[in-house]
């Protein structure tokens, strides 16, 4: 299976899908889905009795399928516990250490454990992407230092354990602040910007159309998905749409002179906002085939 999605080497991914790791007749339906990347879930989407069959489900569908059309990641059980030797085990084991892309690990907030893994993991795999998942009130304080653990590539927001750990409502308001920090670790960390969490509503696109928006207006760069539906809003919501593109190219077309300080509808643009212009026209031209995909 090939694909003219631009490759993992020039463009990040936005869209992640979950598809639980005991359900192997959904793995080929979420990589045609369209998502970014998907992500064969081990943790909370599986019944403890049903761990080790979606370890093999898993190896099973890894090892029939070389090439997919998206990035391939597993969510492991939580650092620290049972589970999580037996995922570690399991990992060893696995042929082709090359196809899959990256690893999340959920509830990350130990940094030293948290270290001690990501090193056993690059070396299982030297191309790994590791995702650590900010999703407790113990790991928002340590994000800082999370996010600086060498062989981290990105965080990740996991808004619905995060509200159950501090007994918060699930509402913009309660989860700001650890959003914003998560943004600010992410960018002082020179990582990407993070993914945020997942939006439960599966038939109401207007929810899913909101939270994205509002994601990326605080600096996210990509969202958790849940379900096939929800892949394409938020892929349009993180991409640049046509208005923003018209403005930046009326905005390069004006400071082509060399002026670093310009008039664009009625409104100054200086060095800030051409830097913006052109980061928005980068981001279009990276995520071209992408941008093609949901347009239609």
């Amino acid at each position: 299976m090939t694909s003219d999605r631009p490759s993992s080497k020039t463009s990040l991914a936005i869209s992640y899908l979950f598809v639980p790791g005991n359900r192997p007749e959904r793995f080929s339906k979420a990589v045609q889905a369209g998502a970014d990347a998907i992500i064969f879930d081990l943790e909370d989407a599986v019944h403890p009795d049903s761990k080790a069959a979606a370890r093999a489900a898993i190896r099973a569908w890894q090892e029939r399928m070389p090439r997919v059309s998206c990035e391939r990641y597993i969510r492991l059980n939580r650092v620290g516990s049972a589970l999580f030797r037996q995922d570690q085990n399991w990992l060893i084991d696995m042929r082709y250490p090359e196809r899959c892309n990256g690893i999340f690990l959920p509830k990350a907030q130990c940094c030293e454990a948290l270290a001690q893994v990501v090193e056993r993991l690059l070396e299982w795999q030297s191309e790994l992407k590791i995702i650590a998942i900010i999703e407790t009130a113990k790991g928002l304080q340590q994000v800082e230092s999370i996010a600086a653990i060498p062989g981290i590539a990105r965080l990740a927001f996991g808004s619905l354990d995060f509200a159950l750990d501090i007994n918060c409502s699930q509402i913009p308001e309660a989860f700001l602040f650890a959003r914003n920090r998560i943004v600010l670790a992410s960018r002082t960390a020179d990582l990407p910007s993070p993914i945020d969490g997942v939006t439960p509503a599966i038939s109401n696109m207007a929810m899913v159309v909101r939270d994205s928006h509002y994601a990326r207006s605080l600096g996210f760069g990509a969202k958790l998905c849940i379900h096939p539906s929800q892949l394409v809003t938020v892929q349009r919501a993180f991409l640049p749409d046509s208005r923003q593109l018209a403005w930046a190219d009326r905005v390069m077309r004006a400071v082509a002179t060399g002026s670093r300080a310009v008039q664009v509808d009625g409104e100054m643009v200086d060095l800030p906002l051409i830097e913006r212009a052109r980061r928005l026209l980068d981001m279009a031209r990276r995520y071209a085939p992408i941008a093609r995909a949901v347009a239609c």
